[in-house]
């Protein structure tokens, strides 16, 4: 290290540098090496993390495919007032963008993108595209109205004109199970198409169930290992994490076998004669077997963090309150019962998180009535290919998760959670 001298009240290194300016280098230099030693993990987060969110954010509201497809008809729409039918200009620009939209074959999407908010608008617009090709003049409005009486009212190029917008927040109102009337007016779905709300509380209630099960399960286990020898407590520990050395596939499955109603369980109970062979109990493919294939699997992530946080209670507590006159009852409420809260917290965010985002063992054993909304927003970006929905479910999703995450803060404070 460079040697400091004192040269006309200036403190100096060795080479004549000023002490100051050494030093201002070489914090330069640590923090450039800092940087550099976080970059990889900062551009992980970026690439997988947060550019996936804020494209989700982004595909909630972009609305392009109308744009794209027909924008002519969208800017003669934007000056309609709205009143009556539209002028014979915006039929025959409209007829003009469908045949050229069918011979690129791109008409399609805009059928596809109608019918997400309009029941049989997909059919029209195929219908008409077909039929509106072999008109060569006009008038183009009665021709529209010849191939079928809904391009006569106002109603259908109210829902068009709505729906061509750049920027659509209708996405998020059909994830609140409701639609946008022709007046733009927002109303409840009917009953039969109301899923959203139902599967967003069924998620909820499944992932809080699963959290307090583990909970109730998790908790005798660690104490047990706290208590033992190290030696013991380390096998329990490796019979614990045995599940993460086998397929989340396989596990799954394995409950399928355990639990269908030829499984092995029903067969006991028959054996038994708890139940009789015309009357075994349903507990695969609806939520029962959800509930408990993922308390199962998420088990592990309530152990870890509370057996940290146990390990670390010293014996003496308990043994110095029961020497001042406590029972083991009131001593573990008050004495050590207290000292694992930060574990439980650390264990149920775990698990509650993890859960309330599941997809595998919902798709597998849960049925009709298993099902979470993890499963219908992978419907909606594999088969129905209406991402912007599926992108307003998620983001529904990530926000409930921010709320329960604040609300856990103030009720029981982060500050309070510890995963060792």
């Amino acid at each position: 290290m460079a040697q400091a001298y004192a040269t006309a009240d200036v403190m100096t290194t060795t080479d004549g540098v000023p002490l100051k300016v050494s030093l201002r280098r070489a914090m330069r230099r640590n923090r450039i090496k800092a940087v550099l030693l976080v970059a990889p993990l900062l551009l992980f987060i970026l690439f997988t993390f947060m550019i996936p969110i804020v494209q989700m954010l982004w595909r909630s509201v972009d609305n392009p495919e109308l744009r794209a497809a027909i924008p002519e008809t969208l800017a003669l729409l934007e000056q309609w007032d709205g009143e009556d039918t539209p002028p014979e200009e915006v039929y025959a620009v409209f007829a003009a963008e469908m045949k050229a939209g069918r011979e690129a074959k791109t008409i399609g999407k805009v059928g596809a993108r109608l019918n997400r908010e309009v029941s049989g608008m997909r059919s029209l617009v195929n219908k008409t595209a077909r039929r509106i090709g072999k008109v060569e003049q006009g008038p183009f409005k009665e021709a529209f109205i010849k191939v079928d009486k809904r391009w006569g009212e106002t109603d259908t190029w109210r829902h068009i004109k709505r729906i061509g917008a750049s920027y659509t927040s209708a996405f998020y109102v059909g994830a609140f199970d409701m639609r946008y009337d022709a007046d733009g007016s927002i109303a409840l779905q009917p009953e039969n198409k109301r899923i959203y709300i139902d599967l967003f509380l069924r998620t909820l209630w499944i992932s809080l169930l699963v959290t307090v099960f583990c909970i109730a399960l998790g908790y005798p286990i660690d104490y047990l290992m706290a208590i033992l020898p190290t030696r013991t407590s380390n096998l329990l520990m490796i019979l614990v994490l045995l599940p993460f050395w086998t397929s989340l596939l396989v596990r799954t499955s394995s409950w399928i076998v355990i639990l269908g109603k030829n499984g092995v369980l029903n067969d006991i109970l028959v054996w038994i004669g708890i139940v009789s062979d015309d009357n075994r109990l349903e507990m695969m493919f609806n939520q029962t077997g959800v509930i408990v294939a993922m308390t199962h699997i998420l088990l592990p992530f309530m152990v870890l963090p509370l057996f940290s946080v146990m390990k670390t209670i010293p014996p003496s507590y308990m043994r110095a309150a029961r020497s001042l006159g406590a029972t083991p009852l009131t001593a573990f409420l008050r004495v050590y019962l207290p000292q694992t809260v930060p574990g439980v917290g650390a264990g149920s965010i775990l698990v509650f998180i993890v859960a309330i985002g599941y997809y595998i063992t919902p798709a597998l054993v849960g049925g009709q009535s298993g099902q979470m909304i993890s499963n219908l927003i992978a419907y909606h970006m594999q088969q129905s290919l209406n991402w912007g929905l599926a992108a307003a479910l998620g983001t529904l999703l990530l926000m409930g998760v921010l709320a329960l995450y604040w609300l856990y803060n103030k009720v029981v404070g982060i500050d309070n959670m510890k995963l060792g």
